[in-house]
């Protein structure tokens, strides 16, 4: 249940994929068989309190490629990338696993949190309660809320679910009206994304205008068009708590320097400055 029509945009054309995508596999795999992969899922790891750390804290994103961008990585090696960003000082992990618009996977997110200790999200378009069971049973231990794609009802209900199962989930908002919406949901960790997922523009300048109106006791996370150590020095300041890098990383050639070089440390694993 989505609560917009569909009006040919980048996000609306992701949905229509997604819907039919997630429909076939609830036929071939029926949330009961998921619940019984929940029971042998590994332990949570405590996503909340990695994002909300004194200091510079941030996710770190997996993806090998975005719609606006197409192939960021090729190849891609989610076990190499998540631990080098580990050992670069990630707090946790972010890691897409749609397929069509991403070209990324389940696999890769299961891959990449074997190899790491950090909390893992898991990034995706969820409008499902299916969709949570199936990101439990594949070891995330937290997931993305997108609230333009969600009725409030249907946001509530998954933002409860995800709580039964110990994930506490991102809540993604771009505009005021939308901050409003998810903190009438109750929503504990909000995102804001600086990129209009109709447009695709990036601006982080949606993060200074939301900040004032996110609450203390909530979780703040800028994300998306970051580029270097001195715009996340002035969203720390501002209010962030954490900070979600992707795109920045995944084009490098060494993503753990780049991410050294963000959290302002002299070298990979150095202390910060």
């Amino acid at each position: 249940m989505c609560a917009q029509a569909n009006t040919g945009t980048v996000l609306d054309r992701i949905l229509e994929s997604r819907r039919a995508e997630v429909e076939h596999r609830k036929k071939v795999l029926p949330e009961t068989a998921l619940k019984y992969g929940v029971q042998a899922a590994s332990p949570l790891r405590d996503f909340a309190g990695a994002l909300s750390r004194p200091g510079i804290n941030i996710m770190a994103e997996l993806k090998p490629a975005s719609p606006s961008r197409g192939v960021l990585r090729d190849p891609f090696d989610a076990i190499a990338l998540a631990q080098s960003l580990e050992g670069a000082g990630a707090a946790a992990l972010s890691v897409l696993t749609e397929p069509e618009f991403f070209g990324s996977s389940l696999k890769n997110l299961r891959d990449a949190r074997k190899s790491v200790q950090l909390p893992v999200l898991r990034k995706d378009f969820i409008f499902d309660p299916w969709q949570v069971w199936e990101a439990r049973a594949n070891d995330a231990d937290s997931f993305l809320l997108i609230v333009v794609m969600l009725a409030d009802d249907l946001l509530r209900d998954l933002l409860a679910l995800g709580r039964e199962l110990g994930m506490e989930p991102i809540v993604e908002v771009h505009t005021r009206e939308e901050l409003d919406r998810a903190l009438a949901a109750e929503a504990r960790i909000i995102g804001v994304n600086n990129r209009n997922l109709k447009t695709l523009e990036v601006r982080t300048d949606a993060s200074f205008e939301l900040i004032d109106a996110i609450p203390d006791d909530c979780i703040a996370i800028s994300e998306s068009g970051i580029r270097t150590h001195g715009e996340l020095t002035k969203l720390r300041a501002a209010g962030f708590d954490a900070f979600l890098v992707g795109t920045r990383l995944m084009v490098s050639s060494d993503p753990g320097a780049v991410l050294a070089e963000l959290l302002g440390v002299t070298g990979q694993g150095s202390q910060r400055k």
